[in-house]
């Protein structure tokens, strides 16, 4: 056949389904990829979303969506909290060396205060080097001489009774040592009242 004839016979298969649309038969050869298939109203389309589920879809994903930023938030707070945690203790268990560093090198402070006592010159550069090295390290000397006893850093050795309530350090034995706030050391003193 030419082109011609197949042309021909295309017309008169449409003429007849224009005459008679329930009787056309077409061929599947005739038949190409490029046919256009209409649908009819009567039959739901199954590519066809409708509204409602897309509104569902979109509610899930924003309540998903909210739980997860809430989980985020909640693991950031969580850190967070480790994080200063974490910096804390470790600070404490710095001051905890540091103090028990300073309280291991009292004595040798003691003996350097003895030696001073005593007039030996040359201790005196070694004492003011590790004095003003633990003093760097926040290590403070109670001053006790004159003061009012206070049980927290004094150590009454003895007591002269006297006619007064108020009780005076009027000696001191050995030398107490305040880290920050904590009593290191108490000082061992006399006590009058006055």
């Amino acid at each position: 056949m030419s082109i011609d004839g197949v042309e021909e016979t295309e017309q008169n298969q449409l003429d007849l389904a224009d005459s008679n649309p329930e009787s056309v038969d077409i061929d599947e050869n005739d038949a190409s990829d490029s046919d256009v298939h209409l649908a009819s109203d009567d039959s739901p389309d199954p590519d066809a979303i409708s509204v409602e589920t897309l509104i569902e879809s979109l509610e899930q994903v924003t309540a998903e969506r909210d739980d997860l930023k809430d989980s985020i938030q909640r693991l950031q707070a969580e850190f967070e909290n480790f994080r200063r945690r974490s910096a804390k203790e470790l600070e404490q268990r710095v001051a905890v060396g540091v103090s028990g560093i300073a309280e291991a090198l009292l004595p040798i402070l003691d003996a350097c205060d003895a030696a001073d006592a005593q007039g030996l010159e040359d201790v005196a550069p070694i004492h003011s080097a590790l004095g003003t090295a633990l003093k760097n390290f926040g290590l403070v000397r109670i001053e006790a001489l004159g003061s009012s006893f206070n049980p927290n850093e004094h150590e009454a050795m003895s007591l002269e009774t006297g006619d007064g309530d108020e009780q005076i350090v009027v000696e001191e034995f050995r030398p107490g040592y305040k880290w920050g706030t904590s009593v290191l050391r108490p000082a061992m003193v006399k006590v009058r009242e006055q």
